[in-house]
């Protein structure tokens, strides 16, 4: 496939098909590697796919407890309000 670099304020940049974006699934970003003669853009995947698995797996292995033992204080935790922790 052969496209052209357009100019983007002092910038340029390629121009990706609607087709191209909804069949590899790009959204907002994408990962550009730079091997040897070549650049290659993948997509990047949606931040935390599949934890609800992971978590789910993590509390059936005993793997989800607290690593430090501290508490919230008693206090106001509404928004502009600070907390001490123990």
């Amino acid at each position: 496939m052969e496209t052209e670099i357009i100019k983007i304020g002092n910038s340029k940049g390629l121009r990706l098909s609607k087709t191209i974006l909804d069949k590899y699934n790009i959204k907002d970003k994408v990962e550009i590697i730079l091997e040897e003669g070549q650049i290659i853009i993948k997509p990047i995947k949606t931040p935390r796919q599949n934890w609800e698995t992971t978590f789910e797996k993590m509390s059936k292995e005993g793997d989800d407890k607290m690593l430090r033992n501290e508490n919230f204080e008693e206090g106001n935790f509404e928004e502009g309000n600070q907390f001490n922790m123990q």
